[in-house]
């Protein structure tokens, strides 16, 4: 993860996400921004309009290199479990806070079911409010992540409200990450 500030004009019309609101939203070709974060290879950044999230997909619109890090070498891994799926989800963060879902607590249970001859893993997951408008996009950023992993043909990431999230669920690693010890 990186938080260093840079300033950069976008080369390219690309599709964003409206934080915390989670609506889409078109920034323009031309557009300066500041990236904030590189969280999950995706990129927090601020305009004079408000704050958005650019996926990795769209990394060369900022100017950045397109590819989102090395890839799951499945091949010698064998199938996933569910410690490879935590693992996978440590790439996953929430666009406004540094922290990995993992980390902060969000993942409240993995699974991994035999359906119809499919590996299909199951995760429940919280947000840390209620009113995130972001939950869809970070649950599509969990399933991503996990669909990619050896012997998983599905992903299913349900968000959850029971039991709340409270900072107490955090992992240790993820409160000295934000300095609450």
């Amino acid at each position: 993860m990186s938080t260093h500030h840079e300033e950069r004009e976008l080369t390219r019309n690309v599709q964003a996400t409206l934080i915390p609101h989670g609506d889409p939203y078109t920034l323009d070709k031309g557009a300066k921004v500041t990236i904030t974060h590189r969280l999950g290879g995706n990129f927090t950044v601020m305009t004079l309009n408000g704050m958005y999230r650019i996926s990795a997909a769209d990394a060369d619109s900022l100017g950045e290199d397109d590819s989102q890090g090395p890839e799951e070498d499945c091949d010698n891994a064998g199938p996933a479990d569910v410690d490879s799926i935590r693992d996978a989800l440590r790439s996953v963060f929430d666009p406004e806070i540094p922290v990995n879902v993992v980390d902060l607590g969000l993942i409240y249970k993995i699974n991994i079911d035999e359906e119809e001859g499919k590996r299909v893993a199951n995760i429940d997951m919280t947000l840390t409010a209620p009113g995130c408008g972001m939950g869809p996009v970070i649950a599509e950023d969990c399933k991503g992540k996990v669909i990619k992993l050896s012997g998983i043909d599905e992903a299913n990431v349900e968000i959850v409200w029971d039991p709340p999230w409270t900072q107490d669920l955090m992992s240790e690693t993820g409160k000295m990450e934000l300095g609450l010890i």
